[in-house]
């Protein structure tokens, strides 16, 4: 019995053993293999040959470290709201590219307060009513991504493409609700801004959101090594 049980474990270690040597040593025998001409991949513009398949980049981030659960937990809380209302700081982007691109198009000052009016008017029966369920956490969150994505602050757009007693008139309004349109994206001074970069690269690798380049680039790394040296 005894040397039924040896023979048993020693064809087990060697049926795993083998397993275990192919595993390791696979990457080299197939390295070591003699390639043929056949096998050369050539990259269009490219007039070097390239053995195998070309990977996508893979970006490494930093480790976020958390204090405690509760720290975690308003992560978790600043990532779902960030998620939520990137998409409207994108499109937010996208329509004053096009907003522009037409109010230059239109000659008279009459005309493009027209066109303004009109797509106020369009905005408002588009979107209206998801706004009106964004939290102000959400809200705060939504205008400093507005800067971050257009390089004007919300007070500054309106001012801009309405008029200044517009922009004082919703100021005024958003201050009502501890909200100021004024407010900018910063994630060098403000934490909450570094960790809504954070959330927003990590989200655009995994390709949970779709990226769109901000008015300015944001390096993580160099992000992070600020944050690490004010602790």
């Amino acid at each position: 019995m005894t040397a039924q049980l040896a023979l048993s474990f020693y064809l087990w270690q060697m049926k795993n053993g083998y397993f275990l040597f192919l595993f390791l040593f696979f990457p080299i025998f197939v390295l070591a293999q003699d390639y043929g001409e056949d096998s050369l991949i050539l990259f269009e513009g490219d007039s070097l040959p390239t053995y195998g398949i070309p990977l996508k980049e893979v970006v490494v981030f930093q480790p976020l470290g958390f204090k405690d659960r509760e720290e975690l937990n308003r992560y978790l809380i600043l990532r779902r709201r960030v998620l939520r209302v990137y998409p409207y700081a994108k499109l937010a982007a996208e329509r004053l590219t096009v907003l522009n691109e037409r109010l230059d198009q239109i000659d008279s000052k009459r005309g493009k307060k027209k066109y303004m009016k009109r797509l106020e008017d369009f905005v408002y029966e588009e979107f209206e009513d998801e706004l009106k369920k964004l939290s102000k956490s959400q809200g705060r969150i939504l205008i400093r991504l507005v800067h971050r994505q257009t390089g004007s602050t919300t007070f500054e757009l309106v001012k801009k493409l309405r008029n200044g007693w517009k922009a004082f008139f919703y100021q005024t309004t958003a201050s009502l609700f501890s909200l100021s349109l004024k407010e900018e994206y910063n994630p060098f001074e403000v934490l909450e801004d570094y960790l809504i970069e954070d959330i927003l690269q990590r989200a655009f690798a995994d390709q949970y959101l779709i990226e769109q380049p901000p008015a300015v680039e944001y390096d993580l790394n160099a992000l992070y090594q600020n944050w690490k040296a004010k602790e």
